[in-house]
């Protein structure tokens, strides 16, 4: 898509997965109209679905659900990222719905959607959530889908993945990682934006 910056390194993904590539997602909504073909086409994928919320992880997937909510005419939700303290395993981290939420997802069909989806760390939590508070997730939704990873979790739940573009990605578990194998050190993403909803 040409809209982020990408890195190239070692890094440690929100999922515990190793990749040498981060992209810089924060800037991907700064001008919305950059970006206004991709949600429309993510849109029309996501409309046969009969969808009547789109939830997304915060901070991008719920930018981009409330887009898309708008889009299509219907309600928007989010979660929000926990980190329980010491946190190192797979997949360590949840993703909680506000209260305000629990009634307006309970009996409803979801989209859940995140901007880059590549294990799906944010949207596997998001999954989770809804089903707890009664919700129905129908179809995943990403602007980019980077690997299989994400994709598997969602095709062997009977979930459809929707994306606008797709891409090879490389992500190794930790014993399993090239990189830590040579000694290269690793590094972990600390700011807000760490998920792996990419």
């Amino acid at each position: 898509m040409g809209l982020v910056a990408a890195r190239r390194g070692h890094f440690r993904l929100e999922s515990g997965y190793h990749s040498a590539l981060w992209l810089e997602l924060d800037a991907l909504f700064a001008a919305p109209g950059t970006i206004t073909p991709f949600v429309t086409e993510l849109s029309q994928r996501i409309r046969p679905h009969d969808v009547s919320v789109v939830c997304g992880p915060m901070i991008g997937g719920a930018f981009l659900a409330q887009l898309l909510a708008h889009t299509l005419g219907v309600e928007f939700a989010f979660t929000e990222r926990v980190s329980p303290a010491g946190a190192n395993g797979m997949y360590a981290v949840r993703y909680v719905l506000p209260p305000p939420f629990y009634a307006r997802v309970r009996g409803k069909r979801v989209a859940i959607v995140d901007d880059v989806m590549s294990a799906g760390s944010a949207l596997r939590g998001t999954f989770g959530e809804l089903e707890k508070h009664g919700a129905t997730t129908v179809v995943a939704g990403a602007l980019l889908v980077l690997g299989t990873k994400g994709v598997e979790f969602f095709s062997e739940r009977g979930v459809t993945v929707e994306a606008v573009g797709h891409d090879n990605f490389d992500l190794w578990s930790p014993g399993d990682c090239p990189r830590c194998a040579v000694g290269e050190p690793v590094e972990q993403i600390t700011d807000s934006r760490v998920r792996d909803g990419y």
